[in-house]
């Protein structure tokens, strides 16, 4: 057992968001190693900016896992390592039921045997499924229409009984649209195939797509588009930290919303986008996406209540501000 400050895992580490909490742990003084299959995740990243340990392996192989919990003084484990596209999990499910559930509860099997008992997890705004209020609260009905969405629900659900029945303590972020990149432009976006629209409108302005799609402009909202809530995945960050050290004072378990609390249109964003770059993007306006709600914007009052949690970057030209910053330097 290596001794000194206690370590965190982060599963995931080398993806989007799990890069930008490794930054900000270790940021605030943690030492951090991530578990990631870079199926998705970027080892060059890892090397090149985080400079933490990188094991690359899966949240399914138990005997991995028993090693990294053996042989590391490991006292909490936040957790990324989830398949993310909404419309691969509907024409794939088995893939996510496989990694998103059955890997986690692996992962969780794994922790309880070595008596690390704090967990940070990545959910989603998605399991609240079609709003029938809005801002949506922590309270509002659970109700996913997709595998993705589904599989969020039910590791909420396990972290729960996993509480009552073995005291392991969990922290559950349900986010909503995450964006923007680190303001310094050390990390940032980069999904290969992409699917996000603040990703997808640069690329447009960078020449490297024709254009962008707006799936659908008759939704009973400002402008016909589709509002969403982005958050800047600095401020995703700093919140994980904070539900980490919030966990760490013996807090019990709680799901806190992460979102801005504000939403912005599709065509709001787009507009924001040429202001920004510069340039002219073209739109192509197509029907709706079925399983699209008009508005998708969450309270995080309870998370700014209850951690403290202050949005440093509320505002959608930082956003997509530092977006464009990272998109340059990395595809430019």
């Amino acid at each position: 057992m290596s001794q000194g400050k206690s370590t965190i895992l982060v599963t995931g580490g080398a993806g989007y968001i799990g890069s930008h909490a490794v930054l900000a742990l270790k940021q605030a003084g943690y030492e951090v190693i991530i578990l990631d299959n870079l199926s998705s995740g970027h080892r060059e990243i890892v090397e090149q900016v985080l400079k933490v340990e990188l094991i690359v392996g899966d949240i399914s192989d138990r005997a991995l896992l028993d090693q990294i919990f053996t042989t590391h003084n490991i006292t909490a484990v936040m957790h990324f390592a989830a398949y993310i596209a909404v419309g691969e999990s509907v024409t794939d499910p088995a893939k996510y039921y496989r990694n998103n559930v059955t890997g986690t509860l692996t992962l969780l099997e794994a922790m309880v045997a070595a008596s690390i008992n704090k967990f940070v997890f990545s959910s989603s705004c998605a399991l609240y499924g079609i709003p029938k209020t809005v801002p949506l609260v922590e309270d509002h009905p659970q109700d996913p229409i997709s595998p993705y969405a589904t599989t969020k629900w039910m590791v909420e659900q396990i972290l729960s009984d996993f509480d009552h029945a073995y005291g392991l303590k969990s922290v559950c972020f349900r986010y909503f649209n995450a964006a923007g990149a680190d303001p310094t432009g050390l990390l940032g976006e980069d999904h290969a195939p992409e699917t996000h629209l603040i990703p997808l409108v640069l690329f447009a302005g960078l020449g490297k797509i024709n254009s962008i799609s707006i799936f659908g402009t008759d939704y009973p909202t400002r402008d016909g588009t589709c509002i969403r809530d982005y958050i800047h995945v600095t401020d995703l960050a700093q919140a994980h930290v904070l539900g980490l050290e919030y966990l760490v004072k013996g807090e019990d378990s709680a799901v806190f919303n992460l979102g801005n609390g504000s939403g912005f249109s599709v065509r709001e964003v787009i507009e924001t986008a040429k202001e920004i770059t510069g340039k002219e993007i073209n739109m192509v306006e197509c029907d709706r996406r079925p399983g699209d709600p008009p508005v998708l914007v969450g309270s995080s009052d309870k998370a700014r209540r209850v951690l403290g949690w202050h949005p440093q970057y509320p505002n959608l030209n930082d956003i997509l501000a530092h977006a464009w910053q990272w998109h340059q330097q990395r595809h430019g």
